[in-house]
């Protein structure tokens, strides 16, 4: 299995990342990777950015700045209108990297 670090995004940093983080899990699992995530809020993700390198950031709270990490809608994962279409972009993303 390919290991991908995402960093999952919502307003509190605490239940919806966590939702969408272990959906994520479960669905990539099922395309051969192994995912590490890491729940955040906006006004955490500089201080999760130290010292930590993420492949690919997943919010269902808007994220205005860019932090050179690729950025996904992940709301399709919590209202589960489109899961398949938020899963297919993070495949590509993720199947972009080395």
């Amino acid at each position: 299995m390919k290991k991908v670090k995402i960093l999952c995004v919502c307003g509190s940093g605490v239940v919806s990342s966590s939702m969408v983080a272990s959906k994520l899990k479960d669905m990539l699992a099922e395309h051969g990777y192994l995912t590490e995530t890491v729940e955040s809020s906006p006004n955490s993700i500089e201080s999760d950015l130290g010292g930590n390198h993420f492949d690919l950031m997943v919010c269902v709270s808007p994220v205005y700045q860019e932090y050179n990490i690729p950025k996904v809608s992940g709301v399709g994962l919590l209202t589960g209108l489109g899961e398949e279409e938020v899963i297919e972009e993070c495949l590509e993303i993720l199947s972009k990297l080395d």
